[in-house]
């Protein structure tokens, strides 16, 4: 296991080189360290097979982000890497269906799925404490400068009632808006009793922060 940490490590180190600091190898490192935290908290650590897949699935999970995709066949970048460091097949099965599942576009138009198990749990879920608080807000508006959007325009009102599809489609939104669209949704479909526990401080301070924006925006303090 440790040959292919290394090698996924460096899988990651390779592929997200490119990115802006939303989506970087130091957004990766924070959501294996969150998941492996999560998966402890929530009794996973005496079973070395599923810290393995949750350490796994948190390392890999971002490679095929759409979001960034240069080439449609990036998508099997994961799938061939497992395949060619010898991942049992059901490890690697679990993997990808954490990968494929676990993004917000994924469950965009509910609460999140009943259907879920513990290792899919800590890992969306460290993936989703890493888009709030204090790192997520600083990620947010990263992403949003890496794409020129505006800060904020109050005749562009949050998007409701949003579809996969219209989700994905990001033209013409602010950054402040996908505070409304995603990030105040988060703490209320968390997974696990631990992500729910470390969602609510972060949750409480990103309101404080949309408040305080929203005032001296127009003004008021």
């Amino acid at each position: 296991m440790e040959n292919v940490r290394r090698n996924a490590e460096a899988l990651v180190e390779k592929m997200m080189k490119g990115n802006d600091a939303s989506h970087d190898a130091a957004h990766v490192w924070r959501v294996r360290d969150l998941a492996l935290s999560l998966a402890e908290e929530e009794g996973l650590s005496s079973d070395p097979h599923s810290m393995q897949i949750v350490e796994l699935a948190a390392l890999l999970h971002d490679i095929a982000d759409y979001k960034y995709l240069r080439d449609p066949s990036e998508e099997k970048i994961v799938e061939n890497f497992l395949d060619q460091e010898g991942v049992e097949e059901d490890k690697k099965l679990t993997i990808l269906r954490i990968i494929r599942e676990m993004g917000f576009k994924e469950e965009v138009t509910g609460n999140g799925s009943s259907d879920w198990f513990p290792e899919f749990g800590v890992v969306q879920d460290a993936d989703r404490l890493d888009a709030i608080g204090a790192i997520g807000i600083a990620r947010c508006f990263t992403f949003g400068g890496s794409k020129k959007r505006l800060l904020h325009d109050p005749s562009i009102l949050p998007r409701s009632d949003l579809s996969k599809e219209q989700y994905m489609n990001k033209e013409e939104q602010t950054t402040i808006n996908h505070f409304h669209e995603k990030l105040l949704k988060l703490k209320d479909m968390m997974k696990t009793k631990a992500g729910k526990r470390r969602a609510e401080r972060r949750h409480k301070f990103m309101e404080e922060f949309v408040k305080e924006f929203y005032d001296e925006w127009n003004g008021l303090n």
